[in-house]
């Protein structure tokens, strides 16, 4: 089921008996974390290559692709403003999973430096559904964590661009890095 709010999905997959697959909510994205992975896995093999995403924190497919991440051993940086960061009781789940597979979650304020280094750079649209009444501040507050080809540059030489799409050319990714 795709649903603006993770309740409703979870109020649907108890009331109903039935199995639900969780397409899309305001908390989370699975099947586009796990098709992302796929996307990692084939470029780069069994190399554990580390990720960056630069954006808003609390980015619902940012939360799944953390969570998977931390499942399969990839470390993963996150620039974004200090107020957009993970409700503290997701962050100690993430935290968690990491644990036990020995891997690294880091949060930066600089996307360059979560850039540095990392062969995946990653991001998604600002505003999402349900967003529109805060766009303007969200988009200000977001203005300094836009992935351009200056930012790339940090990446590794064998760096990726990803984006769930659809994207805002201009505003999260300049159009140079998306095409």
């Amino acid at each position: 089921a795709m649903v603006l709010k993770q309740q409703t999905l979870e109020t649907l997959s108890k009331s109903s008996g039935l199995p639900v697959i969780n397409l899309l909510s305001n908390f989370s994205h699975p099947l586009q974390g796990l098709t992302d992975m796929m996307t990692i896995k084939e470029r780069f093999g069994e190399r554990k290559v580390k990720i960056s995403f630069v954006g808003d924190g609390r980015d619902n497919v940012l939360l799944s692709l953390a969570s998977i991440s931390c499942s399969l051993g990839y470390d993963l940086n996150i620039a974004s403003p200090q107020s957009m960061r993970p409700d503290p009781e997701v962050m100690k789940r993430l935290e968690e999973r990491c644990e036990e597979n020995d891997t690294i979650i880091d949060f930066f304020n600089d996307p360059y430096e979560a850039v540095r280094g990392t062969s995946v750079v990653y991001t998604d649209v600002w505003i999402s559904m349900g967003e529109e009444a805060i766009a303007e501040s969200k988009k200000k507050e977001l203005s300094q964590f836009r992935v351009t080809t200056d930012l790339m540059r940090y990446s590794t030489e064998d760096s990726i661009f990803m984006h769930c799409l659809p994207a805002n050319r201009g505003e999260e990714v300049d159009p140079e890095v998306i095409d």
